[in-house]
């Protein structure tokens, strides 16, 4: 049995609106840029991370875990976890950074630094049209040494205050909404792909549906034959 098949029965126990904000949200979902934020340690940063990126419609939120472990405030959150992909490099007794930076330039994406201190490209200035992966330090220390000495780019909020350095969830949302922005009024070609639409779709409609699974269970069991 074919999953739009699957897919269809399912919403079917789904109000037709849901459905369509769920394919709504999805068509401005995009890939183009992903964060990745180093070591967080206050869960209630972590959970407004998490909660930027789906407003801002970034889908994949990277946490590399060095001395901290990964944990979210479900009360910040505001579910926010259900709809973004979190990939977290989190192996015992490795220094996380690098297997995160690699797997950004894996899959294609420069490696772009947020920092006060280094280089002086604002958000309003900063080049859309490359993928790119937002690195964001620890809350206390900001980024290691590490990601800026590989970094391909840098990006500093301007600040006009005595205070050097804002809050790391604050620099997320400010950061993502003016260069999200940008890329929405661009030519460059940031949505998902058919596939990564469909493959959203099937999983936000299954999360959508109390008792999903067994009631996916009991179709695909008196559909086995076909």
């Amino acid at each position: 049995m074919e999953k739009k098949e699957i897919l269809e029965y399912i919403q079917g126990f789904m109000t037709e609106n849901r459905v369509k904000t769920i394919r709504k949200v999805i068509n401005q979902r995009t890939k183009h840029f992903t964060v990745v934020v180093e070591d967080p340690f206050q869960s209630h940063n972590a959970s407004a991370i998490l909660r930027s990126c789906d407003i801002f419609g970034i889908q994949d939120l990277n946490v590399t875990e060095r001395l901290h472990q990964f944990n979210l405030s479900t009360h910040v959150a505001k579910g926010a976890d259900k709809w973004v992909d979190v990939h977290s490099f989190n192996e015992i007794g490795v220094d996380n950074t690098q297997p995160a930076i690699d797997a950004m330039r894996k899959k294609g994406y420069q490696i772009i630094a947020t920092s006060p201190h280094y280089g002086s490209t604002s958000p309003m200035e900063f080049d859309i049209t490359k993928p790119s992966a937002i690195f964001f330090g620890q809350e206390k220390e900001g980024l290691s040494k590490n990601i800026i000495d590989q970094a391909d780019g840098y990006i500093k909020i301007p600040m006009y205050g005595f205070t050097e350095s804002l809050n790391i969830s604050s620099s997320v949302a400010i950061i993502l909404q003016s260069i999200v922005d940008k890329l929405k009024n661009s030519d460059v070609k940031w949505e998902l792909t058919d596939e990564e639409k469909f493959a959203l779709e099937y999983n936000w409609s299954m999360k959508s549906v109390k008792n999903s699974e067994s009631i996916l269970e009991k179709y695909l069991k008196n559909n086995q034959d076909e």
